[in-house]
């Protein structure tokens, strides 16, 4: 019997889903990895189980005792609220006050405690609020800092990776990701392209990666020589766009990134919903960014 033992035993080998009927004239085949289907229905479910599962082996978190602080913008923090809830660890989030009622109520429901940072600080409000908390609760605090863990790109050159590279059989030319942390185009790239430094033999040098990013807050963009378009400010992606260039991020491996105005991707969330797929904003900005792509001549029979 295929059985697992505990929740978290469920993250990760999330099946692809041929979403090609959004590309127009069916130009190149559209693929997407439904890791909605992980147990709190996002691709932070693996990042919150592989830095759990790191600070537990290097000695840093100890059940009964250690306390997880976390600065997010809502879905690494739920991963992390469920997993510690799983193991007994009590955990206290920081995130900006712009962040839905709805991941809020899920934080709350799973045994987080949630502290709101004021929304004109951004992501930087709250890591300086988790940073404070850290600093009061002494030795017992544990921030994972999903921006500069190592264990964020590694579970996807690990697992996001290789899945792909398996259901595809080999056959992926391009890979688009939305840019939160970084952690997931930075891994897939690293497994597929290949990474000297973590021992990751060239599979595909040529694959194509796309990062992508609002357009109201055009970071990446702009850390890559690129120009900004339009005015730069706040956004409605929740998810993406987090303020700042993260450190897990490494640029060298994107070969375009492309900036999705927070209408447009509210748009395409709208599309995906009436085929029956309820995802979030950054999920509609991703598949608007990759519909984009793959209507390239170019990227014909891609």
């Amino acid at each position: 019997m295929r059985v697992a033992a505990r929740p978290s035993d469920l993250v990760g080998d999330t099946p692809l889903l041929d979403l090609s009927s959004l590309v127009p004239n069916h130009n190149a085949t559209l693929l997407g990895k439904m890791e909605s289907l992980g147990p709190c229905s996002s691709v932070k479910d693996r990042l919150g189980k592989s830095m759990i599962d790191r600070a537990e082996k290097d000695g840093l978190l100890i059940p009964g005792k250690s306390v997880l602080v976390e600065a997010t913008s809502g879905n690494t923090g739920i991963a992390l609220a469920f997993i510690a809830r799983e193991r007994g660890y009590r955990c206290i989030l920081t995130m900006p006050e712009t962040m839905s009622v709805e991941r809020r109520m899920m934080l709350l429901a799973l045994g987080a405690e949630v502290v709101l940072t004021p929304k004109e600080t951004v992501v930087h409000g709250a890591l300086a609020k988790a940073h404070e908390i850290l600093q009061e609760l002494g030795g017992k605090g544990v921030m994972l800092n999903q921006f500069v863990n190592p264990a964020n790109p590694a579970i996807h050159r690990e697992t996001t990776g290789p899945e792909i590279w398996r259901d595809t059989e080999g056959t992926i030319d391009i890979f688009v990701a939305g840019v939160g942390t970084g952690g997931t185009v930075t891994g897939v790239s690293q497994y597929i392209k290949g990474c000297t430094e973590f021992d990751c033999p060239p599979l595909k040098p040529e694959l194509y990666t796309v990062a992508v990013e609002p357009q109201e807050q055009m970071l990446i963009t702009e850390a890559r020589g690129g120009t900004k378009i339009g005015p730069q400010g706040p956004h409605r992606i929740q998810g993406i766009g987090a303020g700042l260039v993260p450190e897990v991020l490494d640029i060298t491996l994107l070969d375009e990134v492309v900036a999705v105005h927070s209408s447009i991707a509210e748009a395409m969330t709208f599309k995906l919903w009436m085929m029956g797929l309820p995802t979030g904003v950054s999920s509609g900005a991703i598949v608007e960014a990759a519909v984009q792509v793959c209507s390239r001549p170019e990227t014909k029979t891609k």
